[in-house]
């Protein structure tokens, strides 16, 4: 009887003292499991800092951006005021203008104002690279500490769009290499142009501007090339192809700095995947881990390699439950945003979109932030 009792009396301190059976709710030594923090937040790239766009972030509980570019003044950069007024619309609506897009963007380099520096022409480079060292400053200057940029010659590219009955008809952008090949397109302007030269052009822009982006603590985030492609497709090997996850350790370890990273486009990587559902978490362990994550573009995809289609974020390959749980773990602080959403054709399809996408990503950050 004795011994019955002692071994209950033993029991009872012992479930008390580790939390067990007990009304606290605590465990181990009476504490409860940490959460770990969640430091991203929602972001946009789209609609720019006008009253309409601002309103409807704020509506949808989206208050960090990306502001696109200031005012354009040719020959010199951006202008500061320009900036300075962006900045402040922002504000108005609690608004946090993070963000803005170099003018080296996925438009190629026969679409955009600075197309010497990836055609690694000179001396014309030379004076795009000086507008561009007059941006970094004009982006300190206006306490936005954030440049987006692509290195590519060849502009986004796809094939075609999958309309899709299940989702009400919306339609996704497609890629499918094997189609491309068959159009038979040829070379672009700048002719063929391989991996290493590719990487020369790449060096000679950012040993100019990584020094400027340190000075005034600004970060500069390259995107992936969109999408990946096999070597010398119409005479261009993409600085990221055909191994995506080989490119983005080559480009990361350029510099050591904490100016250089990636804005890092889940999509873009995905499409050079086999297996994105898999592949992905690595490469966003190994890219956060060296803190080289600047951005994130929030897009899933339907297929990989050499096909996809750009989906809902909630129907794609990846499980951008683990996606986000993988980057609350590498402690990623900046942007979650939406891109590239599908289209149909109901007039306001774009702003459908990126509503649905506002509210997929705010909820799961609240829900990866509520485990333990």
């Amino acid at each position: 009887m004795r011994r019955r009792n002692l071994f209950k009396l033993m029991s009872g301190s012992a479930l008390g003292f580790m939390g067990l059976g007990s009304d606290t709710g605590n465990s181990w030594f009476g504490s409860k499991p940490a959460k770990k923090k969640v430091l991203m937040k929602v972001g946009c790239q789209h609609g720019g800092t006008g009253k309409e766009n601002l309103e409807y972030l704020a509506r949808h509980g989206v208050f960090n951006m990306d502001g696109g570019s200031p005012k354009f003044i040719e020959g010199v950069g951006w202008d500061l005021e320009d900036s300075l007024r962006k900045k402040e619309a922002c504000e108005k609506y609690g608004i946090s203008l993070d963000a803005y897009h170099l003018p080296l963007s996925s438009a190629g380099i026969e679409r955009v104002s600075t197309p010497n520096i990836m055609l690694g022409k000179s001396p014309e480079r030379d004076r795009e690279i000086e507008m561009i060292q007059q941006m970094i400053e004009v982006s300190a200057k206006s306490d936005v500490h954030l440049l987006l940029y692509n290195t590519i010659i060849h502009p986004v590219l796809r094939t075609g769009r999958t309309v899709d009955p299940m989702r009400g008809n919306a339609s996704y952008s497609t890629w499918d290499y094997d189609e491309a090949v068959k159009r038979n397109e040829g070379n672009t302007i700048a002719g063929e142009v391989g991996i290493d030269e590719i990487y020369e052009r790449i060096t000679y822009l950012l040993d100019r501007i990584i020094p400027v982006a340190e000075e005034y603590n600004v970060k500069l985030g390259n995107h992936i090339a969109d999408p990946p492609t096999p070597v010398g497709y119409r005479g261009i090997t993409r600085w990221n192809s055909p191994d995506v996850f080989s490119g983005i350790k080559r480009f990361a370890k350029l510099y050591d700095s904490p100016s250089h990273g990636f804005n890092l486009c889940l999509g873009s990587t995905a499409e050079g995947l086999v297996d994105p559902k898999k592949e992905i978490i690595p490469i966003i362990k190994w890219v956060g881990e060296r803190k080289q994550i600047f951005n994130i573009h929030m897009r899933n995809i339907k297929g990989g390699w050499n096909y996809f289609e750009e989906v809902y974020p909630d129907n794609g390959d990846m499980d951008f439950v683990e996606v986000v749980r993988a980057l609350r773990d590498v402690e990623y602080d900046g942007m979650v945003m939406p891109d590239h959403t599908p289209r149909h054709e109901d007039p306001a399809a774009g702003l459908q979109g990126h509503a649905f996408s506002f509210g997929y990503n705010i909820a799961l950050i609240q829900a990866v932030a509520s485990e333990t």
